[in-house]
Parts: structure tokens; sequence; C-alpha cells
């Protein structure tokens, strides 16, 4: 089964344990429409990389993890689409849960699918609580205090930020628990890997700022043009398109030059590299070759 399948079907499975007779059914459905239909995938498939670079065969216990950041990275979507931060009208080319279901079901949403994360966590790796636990603290680590996704939002609140800062927390911080918690299934060293995952993850919001100024509505399925229209930290503001451009392939090389030894470590840096290639807006993609 590949990768894209083994993510899905653990995203359904996390979502059915509690989508049930008795749950508020526009709750339900306003959760289906968060996670469904898919975006990118990058984490959970950056973690199931790492963890079969490293040697893993145990893939009940990486698609547990990979599916639990997913649902995190929903949920900040959710809260980020939110009237109070960016007031995004689409997600992934449909309308945000806050369109559709309303603000107060989209802030509960959210809410449940970052408990539903570490429920999902906790019953999958019920059995070997010596392995729950050190990957509890690496998952939660990236959403938390003082350097995880909610600090990184909270840094839109303050009156000044480095990009270099803000990136680290609101997207770098889960693209190293992938990284982090993959080495953690095979049983390696999480803090090596932490690196690996803090570049790509400032690689793809750089790209990120570059898709916010370079590209259309259209291809990036929300609207364009929000960094500068709520004053927000900006690679591609603050670096220009070309110095941006440079910095991401600075970082995409770092990532995988960071990357430790391990049994697949050239197939790794393929992805990466593959990866990096397909997050650069299109009519950019030559300019950055």
């Amino acid at each position: 089964m590949d990768a894209a399948t083994r993510i899905e079907r653990a995203l359904s499975a996390a979502i059915d344990t509690v989508a049930i007779a008795g749950c508020p059914p526009r709750l339900t459905a306003a959760v289906r429409h968060a996670v469904f239909p898919s975006g990118a995938r990058v984490r959970p498939r950056l973690c199931l990389a790492v963890a079969a670079a490293c040697g893993s065969r145990d893939f009940a216990a990486a698609d547990a993890v990979g599916a639990s950041i997913e649902l995190l990275h929903c949920a900040s979507l959710v809260h980020d689409d939110l009237p109070c931060f960016d007031n995004s009208p689409l997600r992934r080319g449909m309308p945000s849960v806050h369109r559709a279901f309303g603000e107060p079901l989209a802030v509960l949403a959210g809410d449940a699918l970052i408990i539903l994360a570490f429920e999902h966590l906790a019953r999958s790796l019920a059995a070997t609580p010596e392995r729950l636990g050190p990957l509890l603290l690496t998952v939660s680590r990236s959403v938390g205090m003082p350097f995880g996704i909610t600090a990184g939002q909270a840094w839109e609140c303050e009156p000044q930020v480095s990009v270099e800062d803000y990136h680290r927390a609101k997207t770098g911080s889960l693209f190293a628990a992938a990284t982090a918690a993959g080495a953690q299934v095979a049983g390696a060293d999480a803090d090596v890997w932490r690196v690996v995952g803090d570049r790509i993850g400032e690689a793809y919001q750089v790209a990120d700022d570059l898709r916010d100024v370079a590209a259309s509505a259209q291809e990036v399925g929300k609207p364009v043009g929000r960094d500068a229209l709520l004053n927000r930290p900006s690679a591609a503001g603050e670096l220009g398109v070309d110095g941006a451009i440079a910095r991401l392939r600075q970082l995409v090389k770092g990532a995988v030059d960071a990357i430790p030894a391990c049994p697949g470590r050239d197939q790794l840096a393929e992805v990466l590299m593959a990866e990096s290639r397909h997050i650069m807006p299109k009519n950019l993609a030559q300019r950055a070759a």
C-alpha cells in the first residue's frame, strides 16, 4: 500500500472512532470538511518517509503518528482561517470551515481535531507505552508553547517578530515533529532528525510566502496577497522574490545535508528535492531552477 493511501485510511479511521451516533451531526460534518478532501499531506508523508529511511517496518505506528500530525495541521488551518485571524473564505479550493458551518462550529471543530490527534495516538500505541510517552512529548511540543504552532500564531499578535522565528514556530515545528517522530518510530535518535524538519518546514513557509505574492488563488486554493494586506511577516516581503527563492534553495540543501546516516538516506534526499520543486509557484519554477 502506498503512503498516500495509508495516510487517508489512518485519517478516516481516526475520525470514524468519534463520528458515531450521539455526536452532533454538524460538528462531525465540519471536522470531515476540515480534513477531506486532502491537501498535500506533506507532514505525514515526511513522517512516513523518515520512518522508512531509518528502516522501520512498523507501518501501523508510523501511520498513527503521521495521521495525528496531519489532524493537528488541519486544526491549525481551521483556526487560521477564522475572522479573528486571516478571515479566509477559501481553503483547498473549497469554502473554509467557518464559511461553510459558521464561526462557532469552526472553533469547536478545530478544538476537536486537536483533541482527536492525541486521542488517536494514545489509542493506537496503547500497547507500547514506552513508545507512546516519547512520541506524545514530541508531537505536543510542536503545537504548544514556547515554540509550537500556537506560539507561531501568537507572534502575529506581537508588534515585532523576526521572519525566521515566526516561520520556525508556525510552520517548521510540525515538520520537525514529523521527522523526529518518524525517527522515533524506527528507534532512531529523534533530536538529530529535528533539524531536517526545521529546515524543510522553513523552506515550505518561504514557498508559501512566494505563492502569496506570485501564484493565483486558483493554483493555491485560497486567497493570495494576504500577507501584505494583513501586514504579516513574509520572506518574500523581507527578501524580495529572488531573495526568497535563494533562501528556499539554501534551506532545502541544508535539509538534505542534515539527513543523518541511515539505510534510506539517498531515497529520502530525492523525496525532499522533489518536494521543493513541487511547492514552488509554477511561474517561478524556471527562475528557481
